[in-house]
């Protein structure tokens, strides 16, 4: 390069290195190089994070840009542009003359501009008689010109990482559903786990996750999620293959089927009452035992023919069948809080209570209403008392309940379910309860 080509500043701006070494790459462009100066401006924007320009500063090479008359960059065009703060400030927008110095400043700190000053500091251009441009004074593109392949490379990059990071985030999306779902499977299944605590572990994972993060903490956040999403897997995988080892299959599809049905023990103990809960006799049946109860949940059918009813017939009422008072206080031991003086002596305590836990959950009266309609007083009460004791598993109590409302409507919701997951869930240690 010769020594008539470097250029320093006007003024009080002093030279760096990092400008003579901008010189020193423009003197070294070939003369049949060539880019598309707005093709190479969007990769410029791409590579922006990269080359630690902002996007104001961009506006302003923007501007730069479109005083050069050309499509192409070239050095036989010329790369001089020599526009005013005036005219920069119009085609930025009415962006203050102040404010466009500071970002020329930053595109020639960046490497991305050079200055080519006169010597009093002004822009122009020296014309000969046939208007050709003899001389230029203003801003020089050739630095992007020098730099085009390495901008559409950074531009390459920061492309790969923002597919790389939304293919990441789609991967968290579908393993934060696969363990949501799978835990939710297991705890409906009753399969033996401790999977509140896991569920726990899975909401510190996602919670613990900083709102903007970064590349590595997404990929570790996914190497843990996978990890979690297969522990899981393992756990319900020994839990198939061991009832397929029964071969029972009707337990895939959750109805568990006795031996001897119509046999019931004796030595099973009734269901106790709680903080002073008194069951009521139900229509005249007498107390239920532990195993009647179960029998009831688990093949209502049965428990109708006894009682001289169709199986899947609705009861006296209209509704569905309702279970014990003791049974439900057993399973939802959390509704007794809102009884009064922390007591549910009777189903209209129950219902009363409902109503406090409806509002307390958000649950519109209107919701309320249908579900009573649709089941029954009784049994809406019983279900708002489910739906509080797994409040921690349910997002929407008041979307829940009216899908669970449609679900009877169309006859494919039964209570029993529900309720002997709660039971076996609050079973105290020591205890089995079947």
């Amino acid at each position: 390069m010769e020594t008539g080509s470097i250029a320093t500043p006007f003024g009080r701006r002093s030279m760096t290195l990092g400008m003579l070494a901008s010189q020193v790459m423009a003197g070294e462009i070939r003369p049949d190089q060539s880019v598309d100066k707005w093709k190479l401006f969007r990769a410029l924007c791409e590579a922006k994070p990269l080359l630690g320009i902002s996007d104001r500063a961009l506006a302003v090479l923007n501007a730069l840009l479109s005083f050069y008359p050309k499509n192409e960059l070239t050095q036989e065009n010329g790369l001089i542009v020599f526009p005013s703060n005036v005219q920069l400030s119009l085609r930025t927008h009415g962006m203050a003359e102040q404010t466009v110095r500071r970002h020329l400043a930053a595109l020639v700190e960046a490497g991305l501009l050079l200055r080519k000053d006169s010597p009093n500091g002004k822009r122009y251009v020296r014309r000969d008689r046939a208007g050709e441009v003899n001389d230029a004074f203003g801003f020089s593109l050739a630095p992007l010109l020098a730099r085009a392949e390495e901008i559409e490379q950074l531009a390459a990059e920061v492309m790969a990482e923002r597919l790389h990071v939304q293919r990441l985030r789609e991967r968290i999306t579908l393993c934060r559903r696969d363990i949501a779902k799978l835990i939710e499977a297991a705890v409906e299944e009753d399969v033996q786990g401790d999977w509140q605590g896991l569920y726990q572990e899975f909401r510190d994972l996602v919670e613990g996750l900083p709102r903007s993060p970064t590349t590595a903490q997404l990929e570790q956040l996914l190497d843990a999620l996978t990890a979690l999403r297969a522990d899981i897997l393992n756990r319900l995988e020994i839990r198939v293959k061991s009832t397929k080892q029964r071969g029972n299959a009707d337990y895939i599809e959750r109805h568990i089927q006795n031996s001897n049905p119509e046999s019931i023990s004796e030595l099973e103990p009734s269901f106790d009452t709680k903080q002073g809960a008194i069951p009521e006799q139900d229509n005249g049946r007498g107390a239920v035992t532990l195993e009647e109860g179960r029998a009831a949940i688990k093949h209502p059918g049965r428990q109708e023919e006894r009682q001289g009813r169709r199986p899947g017939t609705r009861d006296d009422a209209g509704g569905l069948k309702s279970f014990p008072l003791g049974l439900v206080l057993q399973a939802c031991p959390e509704i007794l809080a809102y009884g009064a003086n922390g007591e549910i002596r009777s189903w209209r305590d129950l219902m009363a209570a409902a109503v406090t836990v409806r509002s307390m959950l958000g649950v519109s009266p209107s919701a309320y209403e249908e579900a009573a309609n649709a089941m029954g007083p009784e049994n809406a009460a019983t279900v708002m008392a489910c739906i509080l004791e797994r409040g921690g598993h349910i997002n929407s109590a008041g979307g829940y309940l009216r899908d669970l409302t449609r679900r009877s409507e169309k006859g494919e919701f039964a209570i029993g379910p529900m309720l002997m997951a709660l039971l076996r869930a609050n079973a105290p240690a020591g205890r089995k309860a079947g």
